[in-house]
């Protein structure tokens, strides 16, 4: 008899054992666990750590809390202004509702993947392509949105969504190579020519107080013939100004006559030649 209710015991606690092994199941932290009872939902949401559930009856899902970082395949479009590009993305998820995303969609990141393509092909095609170049941020914002509007029914909430990457076509790369080439060339005659103007200015007043002191410019001559000759060049060639020429007649100008006498000169009339009377003889 004492045999028996042992044999019973251990009976019974193998198959407790048994059963414990085949009910028990793990949470992870960063998960949730949504039960399925005979196919239907049960309201609780199973948290972190050990849960039972009934082996054969119910059916334990697990749904990952964290971030998904999930990439967007390089999607083909053309613009607004004609131009085909080719642009990635990538989408950051979370789920908020276990239940939701167990119940409503058959694959939640599925869904999400095919979305994210459609709403980028749809974005390029609204936008131009300085706004994919330059406007980023609008356009990551306005992608979230479009994804976000269905993921919610989902139990989905888009984090973040960013353009990773625009692909152009060779040939537009080049004329947009040329054009800011062309730019900045504009930009470097603009400078150039105001670099003109203003040097221009300082020369005029330069010229106005040398005009009021001549010496000052040959001063300047001998200061730039310094200049020259200190490159130890074998050939000089220097120019002979003009002012110099104009400085110099004025100089000689300046310069007092020589004293004359006041009584005039006097002029001496020849004589008219005299009458010789020749004696002649016979």
């Amino acid at each position: 008899m004492v045999e028996e209710l042992v044999v019973a015991g251990v009976a019974l606690v193998s198959a407790g054992a048994v059963y414990v092994a085949a009910a028990a199941r793990v949470v992870k932290q960063y998960e949730r666990g949504v039960v399925l009872r005979l196919g239907k939902l049960r309201p609780e949401v199973r948290g972190p750590g050990l849960t039972l559930i009934l082996p054969g009856i119910d059916r334990l899902r697990k749904v990952n809390m964290q971030i998904v970082t999930m990439p967007v395949p390089g999607q083909e479009g053309i613009t607004r202004d004609n131009v085909t590009v080719r642009v990635d993305a990538v989408v950051y998820f979370k789920v908020t509702s276990p239940a939701e995303a167990v119940m409503r969609v058959e694959d939640y990141r599925f869904a999400v993947s095919q979305m994210a393509q459609t709403s980028l092909r749809s974005i390029i095609g609204k936008s131009d392509l300085d706004d994919l170049l330059s406007d980023r941020e609008k356009l990551n914002q306005g992608l979230e949105l479009m994804i976000d509007s269905p993921a919610v029914e989902w139990g989905v909430t888009i984090d973040r969504v960013e353009i990773k990457d625009v692909s152009l076509p060779e040939t537009m790369k080049r004329s947009m190579a040329r054009q800011a080439e062309a730019d900045r060339e504009r930009r470097a005659r603009i400078i150039n020519a105001d670099a003109e103007l203003q040097a221009s200015k300082k020369l005029a007043e330069a010229a106005k107080e040398m005009s009021e002191q001549p010496a000052a410019l040959q001063l300047r001559l001998l200061q730039t013939v310094v200049a020259v000759a200190a490159e130890k060049n074998s050939t000089l060639v220097l120019p002979f100004p003009v002012e110099l020429l104009r400085f110099l007649e004025r100089a000689q100008q300046q310069q007092p006559l020589p004293p004359t006498s006041s009584t005039p000169p006097t002029t001496s009339t020849p004589s008219p030649p005299e009458a010789t009377s020749g004696s002649g003889q016979d």
